[in-house]
């Protein structure tokens, strides 16, 4: 239901989402405004989970296209008509690393990211807007007042921080300068304010979440809170690294926001959902193990078997004891 839910909602916000900035990705109910893309992320990953706890790790393209990869397929689709191709890029790393925790081989995993790296490709290259950011990544200072004017005056936020930054709350860039300072450049305001010694703890903050949200993966038995907790870590880590990446000038500019930090409700509703999922995975996984087998593993057919096993080995010994009873009658009758 939560699928079907999203994919309507994901095909509802192309039809009465108002046009911002050329884009239709949220839907407003009265004073409220959703963005239907971040709860395909939640979605997304508690169905791939469940269903890869289920059954067999795909061993080839066929196996993972049929209904994994036709649903995300599915899923990127509609967020590239929005157009959303962050949230479609986070889709994909947060699928990839399920694959990974349920067992996918790295060569059929591999052979896919490829397939969606050719994709993604034709994606930017047909869409002017996206090409148009791609070079300015290449160059950004070929045309530092027009399609780079971002990404440079990023690198100019970053480097007027110094190493201890210039003081909370006193940036310059984001007042005058910075566009979207509130979402997609917030690290280059931490960077002016806060200096080198801010970033380095935000990059450290995602690195301590990372650890911790892949230490519960591997700790829990539950398959299904296993891959669960893997793909909701990635969701996190990813777009912060992807955000960071972009900020710096090493990847082409996104619009990924930087979680927790970034502007915007519904984003942080969903992360801070998913947040709440992981610590109850923690919690709970290594007790759920025990009523919930792995169905990869085959761990059902052998409880199966041993309950029948146990029943054959109950029959032979009732037929013994009833011909002992029946031999020492006819002993005592006898003597």
């Amino acid at each position: 239901m939560l699928v079907l839910g999203t994919l309507a909602l994901l095909a509802a916000v192309l039809v009465i989402g108002p046009a911002i900035n050329g884009a239709r990705r949220w839907i407003s109910l009265g004073p409220a405004v959703f963005q239907p893309g971040e709860l395909a992320k939640l979605a997304l990953a508690i169905w791939a989970a469940s269903y890869l706890s289920r059954k067999a790790p795909p061993r080839d393209l066929r196996e993972l296209w049929r209904p994994v990869g036709a649903l995300a397929t599915v899923f990127c689709l509609l967020l590239m008509l929005e157009p959303d191709m962050g949230t479609s890029i986070t889709l994909m790393l947060m699928l990839a690393g399920i694959l990974v925790v349920a067992g996918t081989p790295g060569r059929v995993l591999g052979s896919a990211l490829a397939i969606a790296s050719v994709i993604g490709t034709v994606a930017i290259y047909i869409e002017p807007y996206r090409r148009a950011r791609f070079f300015a990544f290449l160059n950004p200072w070929h045309d530092a007042q027009g399609t780079g004017f971002q990404l440079v005056q990023a690198m100019i936020s970053m480097g007027s921080g110094g190493f201890f930054g210039v003081g909370l709350g006193q940036s310059v860039g984001k007042i005058f300068y910075l566009p979207e300072a509130h979402t997609d450049m917030m690290l280059a305001v931490i960077g002016e304010e806060l200096g080198l010694v801010g970033v380095t703890a935000v990059i450290a903050a995602y690195a301590t979440f990372a650890y911790a949200g892949f230490n519960i993966a591997m700790r829990c038995k539950d398959p299904f809170g296993k891959r669960l907790a893997a793909g909701l870590t990635v969701v996190v880590v990813g777009q912060a690294a992807l955000n960071i990446a972009a900020v710096m000038g090493v990847a082409p500019l996104t619009g990924i926001p930087l979680p927790f930090l970034s502007y915007g409700g519904s984003s942080l509703i969903v992360l801070l959902a998913g947040v709440g999922i992981l610590l109850n995975i923690a919690h709970r996984g290594t007790r759920a193990a025990v009523a919930v087998p792995d169905r990869s593993r085959g761990n059902g057919r052998t409880r199966a078997a041993g309950a029948r096993s146990r029943g054959r080995t109950q029959t032979p010994r009732r037929s013994r004891d009833v011909r002992r009873v029946a031999g020492s009658r006819r002993s005592a009758s006898g003597s």
